[in-house]
């Protein structure tokens, strides 16, 4: 596969001048566009993306370095590279004012052809792989928006079966049909709403991945919105494990849907991965005056070798031992909710004081990293 010609521009007043560039730098690959003024310059350089420009600097009316600056002044021409050619004897003063009008290089004419070939190449090349990257941007793009679609269209598709299941299961529970039907009823219910959880996290990342996943901060109360989550767990086994304690004032403003869902994510883990009948005690720390720290405890131990792969999407096989629910997507999008706040998120893990992982978040939501900022 070809790649498209490189545009240089060549301005020079004097015709055997540019004669002798076109000879020198004339290749399949290199577009010469000629001028033989600043003002035939200028008007090029809005008609056509230029990767080089080569001007001479001793020209009447507009000279090099007046168009050099009105180059660099122009949004559209300011990153375009200059190599200045001049016949005038080297003088440092001169070659200096031409690096500070924006020049990457000055030569002195006579000029060795091979030598500016060279370096004209390297700005071609450069050239060349910009425009590959700018393709490569496009097609990732496509196919994340084409991911997400078909996440959606998952998602929606598998929420109906899921929901005539979740009924049929409640159904069979309320049934007095005996304890096999009603064990048989139960499993099929908690299966069904992992599945279902499972959905929600891949439909997420997917958007997430995006860069489509935009922050809509509210003024909120952190305690108020994690009693809500704590109360969702109510039905859940182990609810009764669960311990909220807020200490100062937890007014912020957030994205309450998605730190509603990290804040489900993280006691859903220590739900799963904590040791059995262990307390779970979720913390805000609200003493400062621009930032909020929350934390959730749980009992028990996570591995050392599995604590740096905990946040990946799709990580670690298994967490304290214990062969892990899902998809390993729950604590990752943790971490990007997190980052989108422009807050932190770690883990610290010992026999001492179990399992913490702790947030810290500032009140108002700062520009977060990466695809989630909408970047």
């Amino acid at each position: 596969m070809t790649n498209p010609s490189v545009n240089i521009l060549i301005v020079d007043d004097i015709a055997h001048n540019i004669t002798a560039l076109q000879a020198s730098l004339t290749q399949p690959d290199i577009n010469l566009l000629v001028a033989d003024s600043g003002t035939a310059a200028l008007d090029l350089l809005l008609k056509h993306e230029v990767a080089l420009a080569i001007l001479d600097v001793n020209m009447p009316g507009m000279n090099g370095f007046e168009l050099a600056s009105l180059m660099r002044g122009s949004p559209r021409t300011s990153h375009v590279p200059i190599i200045f050619l001049t016949a005038t004897a080297q003088d440092a003063s001169r070659t200096f004012r031409g690096y500070e009008a924006g020049a990457v290089d000055f030569l002195y004419k006579p000029f060795d052809s091979r030598i500016l070939q060279s370096k004209v190449d390297v700005f071609v090349q450069l050239e060349q792989q910009k425009r590959q990257l700018a393709a490569q941007l496009v097609t990732t793009r496509q196919m994340l928006e084409a991911n997400e679609m078909l996440m959606a269209v998952l998602s929606h598709d598998l929420r109906t079966p899921l929901g005539a299941v979740l009924s049929s299961a409640e159904y069979l529970m309320r049934l007095e049909a005996g304890d096999t039907v009603t064990t048989t009823a139960t499993r099929i219910k908690s299966s069904s709403l992992r599945m279902a959880r499972m959905v929600d996290q891949l439909l997420n990342l997917a958007r997430l991945q995006g860069g489509r996943l935009h922050l809509q901060p509210r003024s909120i109360e952190l305690a108020t919105l994690c009693q809500s989550v704590v109360d969702e767990f109510a039905t859940h086994k182990g609810a009764g494990q669960i311990v909220l304690a807020s200490e100062g004032d937890s007014a912020g403003r957030w994205d309450t849907d998605l730190m509603w869902q990290a804040i489900s994510n993280l006691i859903s883990n220590a739900l799963h991965h904590g040791e059995p009948g262990g307390s779970i005690v979720v913390r805000i720390d609200a003493g400062r005056a621009e930032r909020i720290a929350l934390s959730v405890t749980n009992r028990g131990v996570i591995p050392a070798e599995v604590v740096p792969h905990l946040f990946k999407a799709f990580g670690a096989g298994s967490v304290g031992g214990r062969s892990r629910e899902g998809l390993g997507l729950g604590l990752h999008i943790v971490r990007e909710i997190v980052h989108m706040h422009g807050g932190e998120v770690g883990v610290q893990s010992d026999e001492t004081q179990g399992t913490v992982f702790s947030i810290e978040l500032p009140r108002t939501p700062v520009r977060g990293r990466g695809s989630l900022s909408g970047r």
